[in-house]
């Protein structure tokens, strides 16, 4: 099921400096969230398991089951919308999962996610967006009930938890361009990729060609990049979304949807 992955150079020298004891496995088969019996194999490779759980207090009654799961004691490693890499710190040492369908992608831009991922794993973070918004989720879902529906409030939050690591991650990103210019053009690159789907968001939402999880998905995905945000999302990206993460997020939320 799972392999040990050999890293470029500069790949390395990023996980030297961001998370010096994480493993890179390579995954056998593509997942969104790795089976129990399956995520219980990194077992093998890791020296414990520790999985993550979270009150079911946290939880609004209409939760979505894979939401239910997660937070429950069930050793559970990735979710919907984590791309080609996904990483986890309930293992120790950490682990870095690149999935098959990564196969055939530019090597640049697999260089880029394997470091971006490597960054993460070394951020004081929680791996995904229930830990960010803990008991203010049932909050947070209930702010937006009426407008959205309980699987379109999941891929809201995840978004904006999506933009709030981005709004630490770009500084390191930027610093790059001295030592890593390599990484720094693929971050530039992919930056480059989402800007012509920013300028038409606004249009493409108030229009109906666009529902508002999915551009909340583009917008929050692009902070990471340094970008101009298109209204509503560009007041995420901002120094006080980083400062007051999910009270800021739950009040943008409640505005933004009213």
């Amino acid at each position: 099921m799972f392999a040990e992955r050999s890293l470029p150079d500069a790949v390395d020298r990023i996980r030297a400096t961001h998370a010096p004891d994480a493993l890179v496995l390579d995954v056998e088969r593509d997942f969104e969230t790795l089976p129990p019996a399956s995520a219980e194999q990194l077992g093998l490779f890791v020296d414990s398991l520790d999985p993550v759980s979270y009150p079911r207090s946290w939880l609004p009654a209409d939760a979505p089951e894979l939401l239910v799961e997660y937070a429950s004691d069930t050793f559970t490693v990735g979710a919907p919308g984590d791309g080609g890499v996904a990483w986890t710190r309930q293992t120790d040492p950490p682990v870095v999962l690149v999935k098959p369908r990564l196969s055939g992608s530019p090597e640049a831009f697999v260089q880029f996610l394997l470091a971006e991922a490597l960054v993460q794993v070394g951020l004081d973070v929680p791996e995904q967006f229930l830990g960010f918004f803990e008991d203010g989720y049932r909050e947070f879902a209930s702010a937006v009930a009426g407008r959205l529906d309980p699987a379109d409030t999941y891929q809201l939050a995840a978004a904006l938890y999506e933009g709030y690591l981005g709004l630490h991650t770009r500084p390191v990103f930027a610093d790059w361009a001295d030592g890593h210019a390599r990484l720094h053009d693929a971050w530039v690159d992919a930056g480059e990729r989402l800007q012509p789907r920013l300028s038409s968001l606004t249009s493409d939402v108030a229009s109906g060609r666009t529902n508002f999880g999915d551009a909340a998905e583009l917008a929050c995905s692009a902070i990471k990049h340094d970008l101009e945000l298109p209204t509503p999302f560009g007041a995420l990206n901002t120094s006080a979304y980083r400062e007051h993460g999910a009270d800021y997020a739950l009040k943008w939320a409640e505005k933004t949807l009213e």
